[in-house]
């Protein structure tokens, strides 16, 4: 299974409306290769961005935010230890799925080559945060969110917009029948509930893909699976009843999904979808038009983990989430220098535009 390194760590080809044209690294490609064309609109905001060393890696803060966010884990699975069989231990679960959230945003990080140029590294780092500590395979989510980025918002590529519980088109929305259309026409006010089931959903996704992956991959992500269903299993019924082991769990996941979901939710629901049948666009009109950023200081981008930055990430996906803002400047101007809208809001609001287009989606069955 091809890693999120090797598909989407710099900008696409766009020779390919897939991705680029190998499968290496993008910083071991010669910089024609993972750049723009050298007369496309791309291709000056790259050499800015490059220039400025914006897309050298930050392992050093990856390092200590890493080893925060493990020690704050530990932290609170020692405080679920000591509270022991008491309902004030359902408390923890808000810490805890908030630093399940960092820990994806890290395994995320991992997939797109942001924390290491180096392909094993990143898979490793990918496999413990992602399998090991969440009981998600990190394989399903590199195969989904590579095709995400090749084409986001495509409504034939990206995987984000297929139908599913949710629906993103008006034409996905007349194909509805029995409950999916009842769900389809209430699906704005059924949104931010629905999240509150992801966290289980993401479990279930990544042993369904297991049966996906070559012999030697399926063993290693299983492994690491089963590892941490057995050890979450094992904490939980040994320092609590079966009953408020069952109901931790529950509220874990439910709060997990949600801060999940609200970090994912603002970057493309309600933006330009691209007509599959129309002119393919290039990398910048591609990734620029479909996405949205959400304006905020520090605490926006601690709470959203960089995504805030959905254009820039986008753009640039292997750039460290430090840089992020710091190329966001580069981005605006070079936008506004050749007549290119770039989305930028506030929280609120990102969340008010993306149940508004799930709201119109749905409003030829109401």
């Amino acid at each position: 299974m091809p890693q999120a390194t090797a598909t989407v760590a710099d900008p696409a080809d766009e020779s390919s409306p897939d991705g680029p044209a190998d499968a290496r690294p993008a910083d071991a490609r010669p910089a024609d290769a993972r750049g723009a064309t050298a007369g496309s609109d791309f291709a000056p905001l790259l050499r800015a961005v490059r220039d400025q060393g914006l897309l050298e890696r930050r392992t050093d803060r990856y390092v200590l935010g890493i080893a925060a966010n493990l020690l704050a884990l530990g932290a609170v699975v020692t405080g679920l230890v000591l509270v022991g069989d008491s309902w004030w231990s359902l408390l923890l679960a808000l810490p805890l799925a908030v630093l399940w959230t960092r820990t994806a945003f890290v395994a995320h990080d991992a997939g797109h080559a942001q924390i290491s140029g180096d392909r094993r590294t990143s898979r490793l780092i990918a496999l413990v945060h992602a399998n090991l500590l969440l009981g998600m395979n990190e394989a399903w989510w590199n195969d989904k969110h590579v095709r995400h980025h090749a084409n986001p918002n495509h409504i034939d590529k990206d995987p984000d917009v297929g139908v599913g519980a949710l629906v993103w088109t008006q034409k996905q929305a007349a194909q509805r029948e029995g409950f999916a259309r009842w769900l389809t026409r209430n699906q704005a006010r059924l949104f931010f509930p629905m999240l509150l089931l992801e966290g289980i959903a993401l479990k279930i996704y990544g042993f369904q893909f297991l049966r996906r992956q070559p012999l030697r991959e399926r063993a290693v992500s299983a492994l690491l699976l089963t590892a941490h269903v057995a050890l979450y299993a094992t904490l939980l019924l040994s320092t609590l009843s079966p009953g408020k082991a069952i109901v931790f769990a529950l509220v874990l996941h439910a709060l997990f999904g949600l801060h999940l979901g609200l970090a994912f939710a603002p970057n493309h629901k309600g933006m330009e979808m691209p007509d599959p049948d129309g002119e393919r666009w290039g990398h910048l009109q591609r990734q620029v038009l479909t996405s949205r950023n959400v304006r905020g200081a520090v605490l926006t981008d601690w709470f959203l983990g960089g995504l805030n930055y959905q254009i820039e990430h986008h753009l640039f996906p292997s750039m460290p989430r430090p840089h992020l803002r710091l190329a966001q400047p580069l981005v605006r101007a070079h936008c506004a220098g050749i007549g290119m809208p770039y989305a930028e809001t506030g929280l609120i609001e990102s969340y008010r535009q993306a149940l508004a287009h799930m709201h119109d989606v749905g409003e030829p069955l109401r």
